[in-house]
Formats: C-alpha cells, structure tokens, sequence
C-alpha cells in the first residue's frame, strides 16, 4: 500500500509534533509513503480559488506521474484539496485551461484521475479496520476520548461525501475511538468551526470557540479531545491557557492529533508519540496509557 504523501505546512511547522508521529505510525501500519516535495501549499481555504486551484492541480499532476493517490494528514488540506479535485475532474474545459495556462510551461498535465484521502479516511476504506485490529498493542481502555473534526473534513457533501457509503465519513472519527478501545465522549460542536480562521479577525470569538468545545468535553468527563486537523490543534491546544483567562474558568484538556492517538494504540509509548510538546500538558493521558502497559 503506497501513497504520495502530502503532509502539509503546519505539520513541521505550528505543530512539529505531528510530522514524525504520522511517519512512524504509517511504518508501523506498513503504508509505504513517497513524500511530495515539490509541491505548494494548498491555499488553506485563504487564497482564492483562482490561485490555489492551479497550485492544487500541478500537485494532483505530480502524483498522478507517479501513479499514486495522495494522502493527507490535515483536515485543511484535505478540504481544500478535494473541492479543488472537484471541480477539475467535474470540468474538463476549465482542467484543460489550468494546464494550458499553469502546468505546461513545466510539461505537467493533470488527467484528472489523482484520489486525495486523509490518514483517517486510508484506515476505513483502503487499509481496513479488521486489519488495524489486529496490529493493536495497547486497547486505549479507560481513556475518554471526544472527537473534533472541524470545518474541512465533513463539507460540502458533493466534494467530501459524494455518496451514501462515503456518508459515512461524517462519523470515521466516533468510530475510530471505539476500535482503538478507548471511550467516546461526544460533544456538539465536534463539527464546527475551531475557530483558528477568524484569529486575526476577531481574537474573542476565535477564543469563546474554543472555550466552549475543550470545556464542553471536560465537563461530560473527556480525559483528551483527537483531531485530524493541525489547524484546529493549533487553536484548541495552542490557544487554551488564553481561553481559559477569558472565561474566567480551568479547562486544562489535551488534544491528541489523529496519528498520536493512533500510536498509543499501536504501542508508541508517549514520548515517541512527541506528547511533550503539547501546550496543554498531557499527564492525564500518558498516566491512563502508562496504566495500560
């Protein structure tokens, strides 16, 4: 099983942490990745689509010479990406437009057959659960665990769940907590916006955002919150201690990104898991695994 690996900016940027243990986990599972170098960023929702979807289609061209489908590690980057991939295989006169103008001039041509899939998304529907299953050193037993998603992974349905069997990626999350042995704490906001995006904009919205989900999931008894989106951890995590001056109230809840929940379940010991460089401590949930040993 083997994927062009596009890991995205913040991976080794904002959050380090998430880089190295998506690598490991992916060695552990046996999926083989061939990281795309030389590639842009996606636009992250940002940049008009006027730019980003010629940057987009010559990093779908890129894979696509190399015969793979891509494989994501942020929610952002997957978003941006599948609504790119959306409307270049849905036109061909507009994809034929963006290689004329944009990707020619480097002899690149996008086809429009590159398939772009979260880690998340590989475990259900290339890897297979049963197969994850059997590969678990460590059922997270005991550890509460609430989902967040964010905006990205779960809309628009037309470029993210085209379908009523990929209808069910709304929920790959809630279900991944429960295979990996650990206890699903659900929140209502687990879909919605973290609030990273309107930061600059409006700094008290962006951290009310955050206070109301981390706070939500500690106070239905969460131990930690996992996402698959390093945006989202950067705000969650990052912007908690500040969060928690602003509404006058202890929230003090990890956020495990996806491949670090993923690892502990796999056996990764904490901190090979890179746990440590968590803004909001992680003691709680490295004393429920290490309890788990």
């Amino acid at each position: 099983m083997k994927y062009a690996f596009y890991p995205g900016c913040v991976s080794r940027g904002g959050c380090p942490e998430l880089y190295p243990s998506a690598v490991k986990v992916s060695a552990k599972l046996g999926i083989d990745l061939d990281e795309l170098k030389d590639v842009g960023c996606t636009g992250a929702g940002v940049l008009p689509q006027y730019i980003s979807d010629p940057i987009n289609a010559r990093t779908f061209a890129k894979a696509e010479e190399l015969g793979l489908p891509v494989m994501t590690i942020c929610s952002t980057c997957q978003g941006v990406m599948s609504q790119a991939n959306y409307r270049l295989k849905g036109d061909p006169e507009y994809r034929a437009k963006i290689n004329r103008e944009y990707l020619a001039e480097e002899k690149l041509e996008y086809k429009g057959t590159t398939e772009v899939k979260h880690l998340l998304w590989v475990l259900f529907e290339d890897y297979g659960i049963e197969r994850l299953k059997s590969l678990l050193r460590r059922p997270l037993k005991g550890l509460r665990v609430a989902p967040f998603y964010g905006c990205y992974i779960r809309r628009p349905p037309e470029a993210i769940t085209p379908t009523k069997e990929l209808n069910r990626r709304k929920n790959y999350l809630d279900e991944l907590i429960g295979i990996l042995g650990a206890e699903l704490t659900d929140i209502s906001g687990k879909g919605k916006c973290c609030g990273f995006p309107i930061l600059t904009a409006n700094e008290e919205n962006s951290l009310a955002m955050v206070g109301k989900h981390t706070g939500e999931a500690k106070e239905k008894g969460a131990d930690c919150m996992v996402t698959p989106c390093p945006l989202c951890h950067l705000n969650l995590d990052g912007n908690q201690p500040r969060a928690e001056a602003q509404e006058g109230k202890e929230i003090g809840l990890p956020i495990l990104h996806l491949p670090q929940f993923l690892g502990l379940a796999l056996g990764f010991d904490p901190g090979e898991m890179n746990l440590k460089r968590h803004i909001v401590p992680t003691q709680t949930v490295e004393s429920k695994v290490s309890m788990l040993t």
